[in-house]
């Protein structure tokens, strides 16, 4: 059984995390692609919760704004060159945020 991390980790890894508004995802899964040093990511619906500006009438009656969330496992160095991009490929109003990575890898049978 190999445990070992992945061959594109080679260094310290962290956690990306990038929550966008839902318009964004088709511009957000394309430049993702178009990033070598990322090798997959995980995508999925979620609902922010909190200030009220900017909201939509439903949204304020709900009291929550559906988002997009991604995870992406990767080498710590690669993140400010994944950041740079993202105004002008996907967009603004993307909230994101960083956690080291203590251990990664995959279990094959």
């Amino acid at each position: 059984m190999n445990t070992s991390p992945p061959e594109h980790i080679k260094e310290e890894i962290s956690l990306l995390m990038l929550n966008v508004a839902p318009e964004l995802e088709e511009d957000l899964v394309d430049y993702l692609l178009s990033i070598e040093q990322i090798v997959g990511f995980t995508s999925y619906t979620v609902y922010g919760h909190g200030q009220h500006q900017g909201l939509s009438v439903a949204e304020q009656v709900s009291g929550r704004r559906k988002r997009s969330q991604y995870e992406l496992i990767v080498n710590e160095s690669f993140i400010p060159l994944i950041l740079a991009g993202l105004a002008e490929a996907v967009g603004r109003d993307i909230i994101y945020w960083q956690q080291a990575v203590s251990n990664f890898g995959r279990i094959e049978g």
